[in-house]
């Protein structure tokens, strides 16, 4: 009995340590970069305090080798918010370029109006541009 103890233990090892080595170096993230949001779609520009309203961003994307990271989301102040999104890149062969949406879920705990601005690249001058929208809560 021991011995069959002892051999199932061993033999669970040695298939734990070979999927540990099947990793694919390909689908492991290589670097994060800051990806312009091209455009936004806001479904209401006027809501309701406590209520959730999810706000959409469009970005391009490489199949295959990239895809949606995350958002650096800001509280300029009180009633001002930057965003920028993020992609993730791997070392996978790259395919065509395609729009991707992600979302925010936007849920105020005030009144007043709420200006967003998203990240949409630099200019010529290598300043930043931003897509401003602007949500009235009441």
């Amino acid at each position: 009995m021991k011995n069959i103890i002892k051999f199932s233990l061993s033999l669970f090892m040695v298939v734990t340590l070979m999927n540990c080595n099947d990793r694919n170096e390909e689908d492991l993230i290589q670097s994060v970069d800051r990806v312009k949001i091209d455009s936004v779609k806001v479904a209401q520009d006027s809501m309701d305090v406590f209520t959730t309203q999810t706000i959409k961003t469009f970005s391009n994307y490489s199949t295959k080798c990239e895809g949606f990271y995350g958002y650096d989301y800001i509280h300029s102040d009180e009633m001002t918010r930057t965003v920028s999104a993020y992609k993730f890149k791997t070392a996978v062969a790259c395919g065509e370029e395609v729009v991707h949406a992600s979302q925010i879920n936007f849920r105020p705990r005030q009144t007043g109006n709420y200006t967003f601005k998203f990240w949409n690249g630099k200019n010529s001058a290598g300043e930043n541009i931003w897509i401003e929208k602007t949500i009235k809560v009441k």
